[in-house]
């Protein structure tokens, strides 16, 4: 019963124009990782399949619970989630490991998409100030008149950003949004003075603090980060599909959830060296220790369940309403965005 319901290398640092969706479509085919080829066929587009706050996707695979499940996973890769958002709206993908507040903005935009396991409780977001810059932004109330990075326009990085500025009183207006993605274009970005500062996720932190190239600002990788910066629990990865599949294919919904149930409670019974042990080699850029280092600081925000953190909805619901004039005329259905049903039945 329902109950409410890797580094991607770009040409120029400071820029990330939204690809076509065929262009989406062919760059995510060069980094396909796929399952056995046995069993049940289901495509998942992942918002950068490196990415530590997307982990779970990968992991699942490595551990092998998409075959016991009878499934065969192919898992793409997009370097933005709102990319990864188009590839799915476009029926080119069955599901969407991306953030759930996608889910609220589709809905004012007539399309029915749904979290069915929820991997966090936490954005796993870090806002970041580059070192030459860190003495004059101490806080979001120094937004104005910055240049702060995001993965892509329309992106959850995007969202949160400008959630931050309007909370400590800047107008998104004020202050410019970006687009420098992720990974090594982000940290050239921040180097080279193209951005004072932006919004990423580990392995990229754990990167800019090694290489003193920026600061911390305002870390949202634990509960308590997000309680601090957003006011509650802030639900962000998840697998989201559109809501007639899952009506249709409940039977390779569940799977899939059961699968990705097992793997969160596998990663909160081993360490974060034993969970980099089993990710691709290429995933810790040749540091072993600094990829461990990035999980350790990145797990917090997971769920051992799968399911949705109570008064999450509303969380991301109030962050969206504070910038974003389409939610704000909207009557957000918050129980058609998400459902429990399969993460109960994998109990």
């Amino acid at each position: 019963m329902r109950k409410s319901a890797r580094y991607s290398t770009l040409a120029a640092a400071g820029l990330l124009a939204v690809s076509s969706l065929t262009a989406c479509a062919n760059d995510a085919a060069s980094t396909t990782s796929t399952g056995s080829g046995k069993g049940t066929k289901v495509k998942i587009m992942v918002g950068g399949l490196d990415k530590v706050i997307y982990l779970p996707a990968m992991l699942t695979q490595r551990l092998g619970y998409f075959d016991a499940e009878g499934l065969n996973v192919e898992l793409l890769t997009e370097p933005a989630g709102v990319q990864a958002e188009t590839a799915l709206v476009a029926g080119q993908v069955q599901g969407t490991v991306g953030f759930y507040d996608h889910t609220l903005d589709l809905q004012t935009k007539g399309k029915a998409v749904e979290s069915v396991v929820q991997f966090s409780r936490a954005p796993g977001e870090v806002e970041i100030v580059s070192t030459k810059a860190a003495g004059d932004i101490t806080s979001p109330k120094d937004f104005k008149g910055k240049k702060l990075g995001i993965t892509s326009l329309g992106s959850s990085t995007d969202f949160l950003t400008k959630y931050l500025a309007v909370k400590n009183g800047v107008k998104v207006s004020e202050f410019s949004p970006v687009a420098v993605g992720a990974g090594a274009t982000f940290i050239s970005a921040l180097q080279q003075g193209s951005i004072d500062g932006g919004m990423t996720t580990d392995p990229t932190v754990a990167t800019i603090l090694d290489k003193k190239a920026g600061k911390v600002l305002l870390d949202m990788r634990t509960p308590e980060g997000s309680q601090k910066a957003l006011g509650g629990p802030y639900p962000s990865s998840s697998l989201y599909m559109q809501t007639n599949w899952v009506n249709g294919h409940k039977d390779t919904v569940q799977k899939l959830v059961n699968a990705f149930v097992k793997t969160l409670k596998w990663m909160s019974t081993h360490s974060a060296a034993e969970i980099a042990a089993k990710m691709p080699a290429d995933y810790s850029q040749g540091d072993k220790a600094l990829y461990t280092q990035s999980i350790e600081s990145t797990l917090p925000m997971f769920t051992d369940d799968g399911v949705m953190p109570e008064n999450g909805p509303e969380t991301v619901e109030k962050v969206l309403k504070a910038f974003n004039p389409n939610i704000q005329k909207a009557d957000v259905d918050l129980g058609k965005t998400f459902t429990t049903e399969f993460v109960e039945a994998a109990k």
